[in-house]
């Protein structure tokens, strides 16, 4: 499931910008499926704009028959009469989105007999300071198990001692989901720590969700500004 907005507060319209001929939310639909990892991919959107730009190239698309403050609970009310185990959310904004990085957050539930993790999702270790502080780059810290601890827009663990090794991961927006943990998550209200970071998997960990954080070293560009598309034109090139 790829959920996708028209309307962005940091870069309205972003979605259907040119990447290379083709939408950026186009180029991410066709990375999904190229991935051949999935039974079906779904864009899940409340604009006809996008709606028409994946049905018209012939893709799928799902319209979204409620608002929804988050890509989470958008898919949730697209899931909840599938017959579906595991559903996956690639970020409408990820247009290099490839297998190698989505076939490990599937494996996590191949290997978890006791059904003891109720999402899994991806980081990706970074070294630049000026990223590192960014806040439009969230942050997750984990546990010795690579469990989630915390995700931030600020800079944590914060570098108090800046020789104690401490390493940095910037969280991917690549989810893999329980159905029933994207169901529960609909039902759960927001909390303030949520509200206050801007973060959804924030609610997940409030309510005692297990996320299972998996290393990846592939980047790729999330396109969150117009500086971020021109870097995406050139790394297309």
């Amino acid at each position: 499931m790829i959920p996708a907005r028209y309307s962005a507060s940091r870069f309205p319209a972003k979605l259907m910008q040119n990447l290379a001929g083709k939408s950026v939310i186009l180029r991410t639909y066709e990375a999904t499926v190229a991935t051949h990892l999935f039974d079906d991919v779904y864009v899940v959107t409340d604009s006809e704009i996008i709606f028409d730009e994946i049905v018209n190239n012939g893709g799928k698309a799902i319209m979204s028959k409620r608002e929804h403050q988050s890509g989470s609970d958008r898919i949730a009310e697209a899931v909840a009469d599938l017959d579906v185990d595991i559903v996956v959310n690639v970020q409408g904004d990820e247009p290099f989105t490839e297998r190698e990085s989505l076939q490990k957050v599937i494996e996590v539930f191949k290997h978890d007999d006791k059904k003891e993790i109720d999402l899994a999702s991806l980081m990706v270790e970074i070294h630049d300071w000026d990223e590192i502080n960014n806040p439009n780059t969230v942050k997750v810290i984990v546990d010795q198990n690579n469990f989630a601890l915390y995700f931030s827009r600020s800079p944590i663990p914060y570098p108090r001692d800046k020789e104690a090794g401490a390493r940095y991961f910037k969280h991917k927006g690549i989810y893999a989901f329980r159905k029933q943990a994207l169901l529960d998550f609909e039902k759960l209200p927001m909390q303030f720590i949520e509200a206050t970071e801007k973060i959804e998997c924030i609610r997940y960990l409030e309510y005692g969700k297990k996320i299972k954080m998996v290393e990846t070293t592939v980047e790729g560009v999330e396109i969150d500004t117009p500086e971020d598309l021109e870097r995406a034109k050139r790394l297309w090139k």
